[in-house]
């Protein structure tokens, strides 16, 4: 147990296709989450960017970039970047300040204004970067990869095209009700089957699509919320950033290939149940606490995986979760009642923020028509190239 963080503030602003910088989406997200925060620019003592980055590299220094945006006014600026889970990187370096005692109020931002169509790998030749190899020697797109892992649990577990479908018009139902989606339009299980294949047996509406997207939070220390007058916050008790163990038994592109078997024994979780799972520890929850969950829909099969990963059933049981309605607005554990990235899309640095953003909304009851009610502990799910993972635990 490191402590608490408050959660001051958080913004977004509609997400899609809009054709500007992305400096200008993340300018308005914190604009918003300082209006929300009831902070003036001039009192932030530090600012935490998620990188922008292009084909796995870091294109900006967000920290500063922001900043800049904002108005030089002195603060300490940071900039990290962890693939996917930049966001929540950003959130634990912002954390770790505050319970350091280096600043007691931090601005945290994330956006990007993706290029169209699904992500490539940057130009030129690297065979040093596991990255390149997948896409040049592979062939192994992220379509691709997501199939993979689709044909994985139907060979393993049974799971159909159809449970697939549901996750879609699960997450669509959602969506529609979130002004700052994307994609505000109910779907059913007939679209996404009139939908073309993009890796069978993934169809275009099974994957996420990329969009232009910011999100931003405030983060403070308790004894500055209350002198705030933030009596009962919202707060972050835990963020995960654990990375894998050898040996890799499934692998997880980039990763081409895992250390020998025969020489070390199999981890005793895999690595994105260990996520969740250093989450549960840091936070003294446990997935029978949980109200709701905000998780990594890449494509419709990943967040089923999610369901076993995150300890709300056993393995191979996440489709029989989704039938009986327990993930759905209404039921036992609502999974993406944001819409997930279903509903908005990538936008690499910002969604991992986001996620935490609907955490918030959930747990102050200020989500209107897709409320959980007496929603009191969330937890987010996450996960980049290179061995990043994440999860935030988020109470109230």
């Amino acid at each position: 147990m490191t402590g608490d963080v408050a959660v001051l503030g958080a913004g977004m602003r509609p997400w899609g296709k809009w054709g500007h910088s992305f400096v200008r989406y993340g300018t308005l997200a914190a604009r918003a989450a300082l209006a929300d925060a009831g902070i003036d620019w001039a009192d932030v003592q530090s600012v935490v960017g998620a990188n922008t980055v292009r084909g796995g590299y870091p294109g900006h220094v967000a920290g500063a970039t922001f900043a800049q945006a904002l108005g030089w006014q002195g603060s300490r600026v940071t900039s990290v970047y962890a693939a996917c889970a930049s966001g929540a990187q950003a959130i634990n370096t912002a954390r770790a300040q505050i319970l350091s005692g280096l600043a007691d109020v931090v601005l945290v931002v994330g956006a990007d204004a993706a290029p169209k169509g699904f992500f490539a790998p940057a130009g030129g030749d690297r065979p040093d970067d596991p990255d390149w190899l997948r896409f040049r020697v592979l062939g192994a797109t992220n379509p691709t990869y997501f199939a993979l892992y689709a044909r994985r649990r139907m060979a393993l577990y049974g799971d159909t095209p159809d449970d697939f479908a549901r996750v879609k018009v699960k997450n669509a139902a959602a969506g529609a009700l979130n002004p700052n989606a994307r994609y505000r339009k109910a779907v059913s299980a007939e679209d996404v089957a009139a939908s073309a294949v993009v890796a069978d047996p993934l169809r275009l509406l099974d994957i996420c699509a990329t969009s232009d997207g910011a999100a931003a939070l405030v983060l403070s220390g308790m004894d500055f919320a209350r002198r705030h007058g933030a009596a009962d916050p919202v707060r972050i008790r835990a963020v995960s950033t654990v990375s894998p163990a050898y040996p890799r038994t499934v692998p997880d592109l980039p990763d081409i290939a895992t250390d020998s078997a025969a020489a070390v024994g199999p981890a005793p979780v895999a690595f994105r149940e260990s996520i969740a799972r250093a989450a549960y520890e840091e936070s003294g929850t446990g997935p029978e606490d949980l109200s709701l969950a905000e998780v990594y829909d890449l494509s419709t099969a990943l967040e089923l995986e999610w369901y076993e990963d995150l300890g709300l059933c056993a393995a191979g049981e996440g489709a029989e979760l989704l039938r009986d309605g327990a993930t759905a607005l209404g039921g036992r554990v609502p999974v993406n009642t944001s819409g997930g990235l279903a509903s908005f899309g990538e936008a690499v640095p910002a969604q991992a923020i986001a996620q935490v953003c609907e955490l918030t909304w959930q747990l102050r009851g200020t989500a209107g028509d897709r409320q959980v009610p007496g929603a009191r502990v969330g937890i987010t799910a996450n996960q980049g190239l290179f061995g990043h993972g994440s999860a935030v635990v988020a109470v109230r």
